[in-house]
């Protein structure tokens, strides 16, 4: 028998706890209305909660069971022995005798998920990994009812789903909260369909916020120790308001059963991309046009910064709304909206939630100054063209050339073009040499790349380099940064000068 992470153990408490709990009890079990079965997002009861029996009895009824059907191919099957044509065992057999009549068989297959109700006319949220290419997708209630669902869109970078199920009454629904506000160390309750077993209850706190699981270019999720399992996916996390705080999306397990750390998409970020997908079908995110990267700490000391923050522009996406604003490569994005970027990782997530062409303001670090550009943004094509980076290509023949940062450097000549698969009109100085002592080998410089800036100012020649390191160690600089174009991709590079 597996047992729960949560075993709650009868103990005497103090009578401060126990009034605060038998305060978040009265709370829980006062009342919501009779569809809209939660309503409140303010401050959750203070304590842990003496049940959650109260609360889960309310909100299970919009808490539902997404089966979904969808046809597979069946597999190649080689060839059976010969037979006569009028063998009785070829018409009772046909697939054993390779004979499907030059079509391939289909079989169904079936899959089980979760998802809730947002609204009285039956909008319904799951993942999209759960009706990810099914054929027919069913909504199976707590009262045992079961209606169709029709998919309204999806949007797999957030991993978000919207269904629209018609019933002739209204739908018991619940209410997104404002996942922001959570704290870690906040109570939550998972209502779900772990297993295919129907609809089971598990509680624990908000295990951490602002989770990178490498899911999706907008990872914020907020992890739980209340047991997620195999077919909670899509089902709500609620706060003790009785609102949605979070979609449960993914679990870390070598098993595939809980281990205590399971991650829930927050609700602000669901929230946005379903009213999107009510009124488009689709969703329409801001575009910006820019490639980012990490502000390193040795990248903020060579550009001046107090801190390693904001999110640094590798490069400029021609055409795009960065470029028509006057963004520049070498940008640092310190804040985008009047929100902070404290990371990178948050900026492609600030602008996503933006509306496109809106007119927002974004405030950079620009060679030792603040300064504040005005972008109206685009509209984020779904299917926009990645850069690839060139193959590589062995060199024929090394020539002589400057010695600076740990590296060789020549002129970029017609012979190298060729050998490195340079463009016609790329521009900078040849890395021809890296030492593998070197910084600049531990930081992924490598014959071939072509630095194209030296501390945020252009280089043609070998002595252009060695007099911006110079510049830099004069200024007192532990590093200095390179722009460096790897294979047709733009990336900044701070290397040490000591």
């Amino acid at each position: 028998m597996q047992l729960s992470p949560f075993t709650l153990r009868g103990r005497p408490m103090a009578s401060s706890l126990a009034l605060a709990a038998a305060l978040a009890a009265a709370l829980i079990a006062a009342g919501p209305t009779p569809h809209a079965l939660a309503q409140s997002t303010g401050p959750q009861p203070a304590g842990a909660p003496a049940t959650f029996a109260d609360l889960a009895e309310t909100l299970s009824p919009a808490v539902v069971n997404i089966a979904t059907t969808s046809k597979v191919a069946m597999p190649d099957r080689p060839d059976g022995p010969q037979l006569p044509e009028n063998s009785p065992f070829r018409q009772l057999f046909p697939e054993l005798f390779g004979e499907r009549g030059g079509q391939q068989q289909m079989r169904p297959r079936q899959s089980l998920g979760s998802g809730f109700v947002i609204s009285a006319d039956g909008y319904v949220v799951t993942n999209n990994h759960v009706i990810d290419g099914a054929d027919e997708i069913k909504v199976n209630f707590t009262d045992g009812s079961s209606l169709n669902a029709e998919l309204v869109g999806t949007d797999p970078k957030t991993d978000v789903a919207l269904l629209k199920v018609t019933a002739d009454h209204d739908l018991p629904h619940v209410p997104f909260a404002n996942s922001d506000a959570t704290r870690v160390g906040d109570w939550v309750m998972a209502i779900g369909n772990p297993f295919g077993l129907g609809g089971s209850v598990s509680a624990g706190i908000i295990s951490a916020r602002n989770r990178d699981i490498n899911a999706g270019p907008y990872d914020d999720f907020l992890q739980t120790d209340a047991a997620i399992n195999r077919g909670n996916s899509g089902g709500p996390l609620f706060d003790m308001s009785g609102a949605v705080v979070g979609m449960n999306t993914a679990i870390i397990s070598p098993t595939g059963g809980s281990i205590g750390i399971g991650f829930a998409v927050p609700a602000n970020i669901v929230k946005n991309v379903v009213d999107q997908l009510q009124e488009y079908g689709s969703t329409r995110r801001g575009w910006l046009g820019v490639s980012i990267q990490e502000v390193t700490p040795d990248i903020a000391e060579s550009l001046g910064l107090d801190k390693a923050a904001g999110a640094l522009v590798a490069q400029v996406v021609e055409d795009g709304p960065a470029a028509e604003s006057g963004l520049q490569n070498g940008d640092v994005i310190l804040n985008f909206d009047g929100r902070p970027v404290d990371t990178m990782r948050d900026l492609p997530r600030m602008v996503a939630e933006t509306k496109a062409h809106k007119k927002v303001e974004v405030e950079v670090w620009r060679k030792g100054e603040v300064e504040t550009v005005e972008v109206e943004l685009g509209l984020l094509e779904e299917d926009a063209p990645v850069l690839n980076a060139s193959a590589d290509v062995t060199p024929q023949a090394e020539s002589q050339g400057a010695e600076a940062l740990g590296m060789t450097l020549t002129e970029i000549t017609p012979q190298a073009r060729q050998d490195y698969g340079l463009a016609d009109d790329l521009a900078g100085v040849l890395v021809e040499k890296v030492d593998d002592a070197s910084n600049a080998a531990e930081k992924g410089l490598r014959p071939g790349d072509v630095i194209v800036e030296v501390a945020q100012e252009a280089v043609a020649s070998p002595q252009d380099v060695e007099a911006r390191v110079q510049s830099a160690k004069d200024q007192g600089r532990k590093s200095v940064l390179l722009l460096v174009n790897s294979r047709g991709d733009l990336r900044f590079v701070a290397v040490s000068v000591e």
